[in-house]
């Protein structure tokens, strides 16, 4: 699988119910093998079962010519399965209605991650794209 954006994602940025830059935009380390990636996939209840860790906000958020990234998330005291793979969703306060956006397992410090009880310190793309492009 390479990163992809959920395409219930992309239609909730179509119809403006999802905001980068203002709304509350978590990212969340899966374990692979307990999730699979599936398109039609709308909202965090969807993955949570799945997550490693406790999911962190995205701050530092911008959005320039159609280009989103954030500064680097620190994920503390990290217990749990192997990360496979990173969820990028809205956090809405209830999983059953936080969209997803994002399914992403490459990013430059590498996947998979074992955790260790240590602090996970993940590090976004530098390229052209950052975290995604639309």
């Amino acid at each position: 699988m390479a990163n992809v954006l959920y395409p219930k994602g992309k239609e909730a940025f179509l119809s403006g119910s999802i905001n980068l830059l203002s709304d509350n935009i978590r990212v969340a380390l899966v374990n692979g093998a307990a999730y699979t990636y599936i398109a039609s996939h709308q909202y965090y209840s969807s993955v949570s079962a799945a997550v490693v860790g406790t999911p962190v906000a995205l701050s530092s958020k911008s959005v320039t010519n159609g280009i989103f990234n954030a500064a680097n998330p620190t994920f503390t005291s990290v217990t749990g399965a192997v990360v496979n793979a990173l969820v990028i969703y809205k956090d809405t306060g209830n999983p059953a209605t936080s969209p997803l956006i994002a399914f992403i397992d490459t990013v430059p410090k590498g996947l998979p991650i074992t955790p260790n009880g240590g602090d996970v310190l993940l590090t976004w793309d530098t390229g052209v794209n950052k975290i995604f492009a639309l």
